[in-house]
């Protein structure tokens, strides 16, 4: 009766582990949830969202755990490939691919040399298909070539160069227009942004301003960015910042250099993750509940209106839980994605931590009364 007991009480404390989901477009603008109930979910275009027929299955073989503390999911949209970073917590290297066409996943060998995979942001530019990442104080860089499957060659991250920012900035990165826009950069007022002009491989010497129209600007914080994409399949002009108390959501365009300030979160939640297709914005919280805000691309007057709404047919298949998870904050899978945060990281890992103590403690308990029985 001893052994039994054990393997069973084991089993039942390893289950305390959390997922880490992710949520994605594909270049039809279907909306993917990968890891939510420990499936996949094609919740279908915009116009099918808030039916009560469930989201489709598309948990396919191969896919990764999602078990890791900060899986990031980003869109290809030349490929039409999802990949995510982050998604194996046994091998954290790996870099896996979700063929939306062909609905299947391969995994590609990627060499990280001196890349951090516990601490970065990254963006995956549209144009080149290169992920650019800042990890311990350097920027890095990855070619995808055009994959929507793996191959055989390892690919490898490259250090670059040393960014110019002090050791304790957590990177809070944007892309529109083939540049990297960072926020929350010290020294840097309010509203602005220093940017990365990616194809000259050229940090610009001033920063960026992106005023609101009534003079004010978005907070110079901590947050979450996410790109909007372009239904023809050009470069992103527009991003999204939502600070990481979920106090208002920020539209800044970087053609115009203005932001629009839109209706905030409904749920706030700093760990929730993002990601921005062409006429909507989403959220995953941290808990796995779905929900997204209508925009339309210079309409002012009806973003101000817009306002948050539930993605029904994944709450039908994946009801969220009832309890916020330990899921690790990632930026946006359109364009970018953080790993850390200057609070979210830490907590969640003593999320983590303290529930895997704790259920060890529960089992240790019970086996000694399972012994002395």
């Amino acid at each position: 009766m001893f052994l039994p007991t054990l393997v069973s009480l084991f089993f039942l404390s390893s289950a305390t582990v959390r997922a880490s989901p992710c949520v994605a477009f594909d270049a039809n603008w279907n909306l993917l949830a990968f890891g939510l109930n420990g499936k996949d979910w094609n919740a279908g275009t915009q116009d099918t969202w808030s039916s009560s027929t469930p989201a489709t299955d598309i948990t396919a073989s191969n896919r990764p755990p999602f078990d890791a503390a900060n899986t990031t999911c980003y869109l290809s949209q030349y490929a039409n490939a999802i990949y995510a970073i982050n998604a194996d917590s046994k091998n954290p290297s790996s870099l896996y691919i979700y063929d939306a066409a062909a609905k299947s996943w391969s995994t590609q060998a990627v060499t990280a040399g001196s890349f951090d995979y516990t601490s970065f942001g990254a963006i995956l530019d549209h144009d080149t298909n290169v992920f650019y990442a800042l990890s311990q104080g350097n920027l890095f860089s990855l070619d995808m070539g055009l994959l929507k499957a793996a191959n055989s060659t390892p690919l490898n991250w490259v250090n670059d160069e040393q960014v110019p920012y002090p050791s304790g900035y957590v990177p809070v990165m944007a892309l529109a227009q083939n540049h990297i826009h960072f926020l929350d950069v010290p020294n840097v007022p309010a509203g602005s942004a220093d940017i990365f002009v990616i194809h000259y491989s050229y940090f610009q010497p001033q920063p960026q301003a992106y005023p609101l129209s009534n003079g004010s600007a978005f907070p110079a914080t901590y947050g979450q960015v996410t790109s909007f994409f372009q239904a023809d399949n050009t470069v992103q002009q527009e991003f999204a910042f939502i600070p990481a108390d979920s106090s208002a959501t920020y539209i800044i365009n970087v053609e115009t250099n203005t932001t629009q300030a839109l209706a905030a979160p409904t749920t706030k939640d700093s760990k929730a993750t993002y990601f921005a297709g062409v006429t909507a914005l989403v959220q995953l919280t941290s808990n796995g509940a779905v929900s997204y805000l209508p925009y339309l691309e210079g309409n002012t007057s009806t973003n101000v209106a817009a306002t948050w709404a539930t993605v029904s047919n994944l709450a039908t298949a994946a009801p969220p839980s009832s309890s916020s998870s330990s899921s690790g904050s990632s930026g946006n899978a359109s364009g970018s994605h953080s790993a850390t945060s200057p609070s979210s990281t830490t907590t969640s890992g003593a999320t983590l931590g303290a529930s895997i103590q704790y259920s060890m403690l529960i089992t240790c308990a019970l086996c000694l009364a399972a012994f002395v029985v």
